[in-house]
């Protein structure tokens, strides 16, 4: 038996997992693997208590990994917790403990078995598919050409704004753009020119969304929305004359006899409190209305 028991350490202590038992009652390490010093730097003979344990922990992590694993091991259910270990020299290495309870005849919790496994590498796999997620989330919200919101974004946006006004009764205001005779433009100076203008224009739409609600986006084309929450009518007409103002100075040249020395833009301005009687569609619709509107008028000489 003697001999067996040998064998049995002797593979426990061989293995990458680092093996340990706590006795149940008094909270004391009955037995850590020699690989936890070479893991964390820390002293096989150093594990004595509980409180070493947690000590030796993340902030971050161990008010919730504790109260965990004293919960399941209470009511004798194993269980499996990830957190950060400090180690001797300050670093954090992240840990998977895989806990066992074992219970007396009574059915009374005598000690906890388990195996430490270092999966930082794991983790940091987690953390960078996370990044690369979120990233491609981003870009599927982004206009690549213009680098601002895209119509995807857009329409998201509005339904949350909408719904916010519907609740608080407050203004929600829109704001449609068009690049006037863009597609002259684009004829008489060619595409490559076409998407400089419309990455002006954009910038000139991103610099009017001032506060973190506001949204600029490429709705598509040469058409863009400037989505401004809690602003009223007078608000939302002053900021599209000084829109106007802000792209004519610009002073991107157009050739073509109908559209002036420079390039311009019309703008449909809508302002609403959503409500029953409306929808953030028909919203839309009358803003793209009061466009085709400014559209038709005369443009001073």
């Amino acid at each position: 038996m003697a001999e067996d028991a040998g064998v049995y350490k002797t593979l426990l202590e061989s293995t990458n997992a680092i093996p340990w038992k706590l006795d149940w009652p008094d909270l004391r390490f009955a037995y850590i693997g020699p690989q936890i010093e070479s893991l964390l730097g820390w002293t096989q003979d150093s594990w004595k208590t509980v409180e070493d344990w947690a000590t030796r922990m993340h902030p971050d992590d161990r008010e919730r990994t504790v109260n965990f694993c004293v919960a399941q091991s209470q009511a004798g259910m194993d269980h499996e917790a990830d957190y950060r270990a400090l180690t001797r020299d300050g670093a954090y290495v992240w840990i998977r403990d895989v806990v066992h309870v074992t219970r007396n005849d009574a059915g009374e919790v005598t000690s906890l078995v388990g195996f430490m496994f270092d999966i930082s590498e794991r983790k940091q796999a987690e953390v960078e598919l996370l990044r690369l997620h979120k990233e491609l989330e981003a870009l599927s919200l982004t206009d690549a050409l213009t680098e601002i919101a895209n119509r995807r974004l857009f329409d998201q946006r509005l339904d949350v704004e909408w719904n916010d006004s519907r609740r608080s009764g407050k203004p929600l205001s829109l704001l449609i753009v068009d690049i006037d005779w863009f597609k002259q433009y684009n004829d008489l100076y060619g595409h490559p020119a076409g998407d400089a203008c419309l990455k002006q224009i954009a910038g000139v739409l991103q610099g009017a969304a001032r506060r973190s609600r506001d949204v600029a986006a490429r709705l598509g084309g040469d058409e863009f929305g400037l989505l401004l929450p809690d602003t009223d009518a007078a608000t939302a007409q002053a900021l599209a004359r000084e829109l106007e103002a802000a792209v004519t100075a610009l002073q991107i040249p157009h050739g073509f006899d109908d559209a002036g020395e420079w390039v311009s833009i019309s703008i449909g301005v809508d302002t609403q409190v959503a409500g029953d009687a409306n929808d953030a569609s028909g919203f839309v619709d009358h803003t793209n209305r009061m466009l085709y509107a400014a559209k038709r008028k005369p443009r001073a000489a």
